[in-house]
């Protein structure tokens, strides 16, 4: 069994929260939905960027039933840019399930919550804990981190098959009493002092508890497995011109980037250029035929396992009837139509040089 500091130690860290906590928009409410939202978006995303997300998104969705009433393609837009599209969908569709099923209100049970659609072990226990005051200890990338140096443990932070070890660990640290203030103030050390890199531990609240600080062995901790090299796809695809119009396609609502709309394409294969996997692709995925302009642009763009180096290219409506699944699936629209829609990340790296691009072509 880990040793556990004494009660010392949640005293010295919630006092040290309190006094330096940031002030952020989601610590200003008790509504569980918005702390679901913003617990949701702070998932694999830093802070600022979240913050302008969360505002415009309860400016626009401030209830749970104004979420469950809007349509995915206004939901992804929103989220547009924030990556990770599935955690939106998944949010868009548990809200329809919160409305349907429990009368529009967040469920204040961990185990009724956690069978919502994305609401995996983190987000349930700090709803749970903030919003309801359940005593359920959150662990996250942060709160390992500091359990690590804690304790000296000994297991990987990034391998998903070790981690019992941790919740177990911050279940017997949790402050009974105040679960939702000590689980947000774990998150804030190891966001604000117990960094990955150059810690502050001389001004850490809670150091004379750190086995690592006291056996100067900081540095060694966490323990981390190496990653193989990220691999990287050689990606084609093309903005298919026909008069005044462009060809957009809708992505399959499951999977990477679904619900998304993006410009025909796909992987280019070995022994093909771009050019050809170009051409080969929008025939296969729409049906048409078309001619390769030019290359518009090369854009290198990072995804969690994996990057890609996507050649764009302008291409000629020649001839065919786009065939795709759904009344849906694909839109002819102007370039000014575009903000309408949810595009990639990727894709809107292409924007400002096709909008110059189609200006000089008139």
């Amino acid at each position: 069994m880990l040793p556990l500091p004494d009660s010392q130690f949640r005293h010295q860290l919630l006092g040290w929260f309190a006094a330096n906590q940031r002030d952020l928009p989601w610590r200003k409410t008790s509504n569980p939905y918005c702390i679901w939202v913003s617990e949701v978006m702070l998932q694999q995303t830093q802070v600022a960027t979240v913050i302008p997300y969360y505002l415009r998104f309860l400016d626009r969705f401030p209830s749970v039933e104004r979420l469950a009433a809007a349509d995915l393609n206004t939901v992804l837009k929103l989220w547009e840019g924030l990556g990770y599209y599935s955690r939106a969908r998944n949010m868009h569709r548990a809200a329809a399930m919160i409305l349907s099923d429990h009368n529009a209100q967040i469920p204040d049970d961990y185990e009724i919550f956690r069978g919502l659609p994305g609401v995996g072990d983190y987000i349930a226990a700090a709803v749970q804990s903030i919003a309801f005051g359940r005593a359920v200890a959150t662990v996250d990338g942060n709160v390992k981190r500091v359990l690590s140096r804690l304790f000296l443990m000994e297991q990987p932070v990034n391998q998903s098959g070790t981690r019992n070890g941790f919740p177990e660990a911050a279940g017997k640290l949790l402050d009974q009493d105040r679960p939702g203030d000590f689980n947000q103030a774990m998150m804030e050390l190891g966001a604000l002092i117990c960094k990955p890199s150059t810690p502050a531990c001389h001004i850490c609240p809670v150091q004379s508890f750190c086995q690592a600080f006291q056996g100067n062995r900081v540095d060694q901790f966490p323990k981390r497995l190496t990653r193989k090299a990220v691999p990287v796809y050689h990606i084609a695809v093309g903005v298919v011109l026909k008069k005044d119009q462009l060809l957009i396609t809708l992505r399959k609502p499951e999977g990477l980037l679904g619900g998304l709309w993006e410009f025909p394409g796909g992987k280019t294969q070995p022994g093909e250029s771009n050019r050809q996997a170009c051409i080969r692709e929008i025939r296969e995925e729409t049906g048409l035929e078309i001619e390769v302009e030019q290359s518009l642009t090369i854009i290198r763009h990072a995804y969690t396992h994996f990057k890609i180096m996507m050649e764009v290219f302008i291409c000629r409506y020649v001839a065919g009837r786009v065939r795709l699944n759904g009344p849906v699936a694909h839109r002819w629209i102007r370039f000014g139509q575009i903000p309408l829609y949810p595009f990639p990340k990727a894709n809107h790296k292409a924007f400002p040089l096709l909008e110059t691009y189609l200006q000089t072509r008139k």
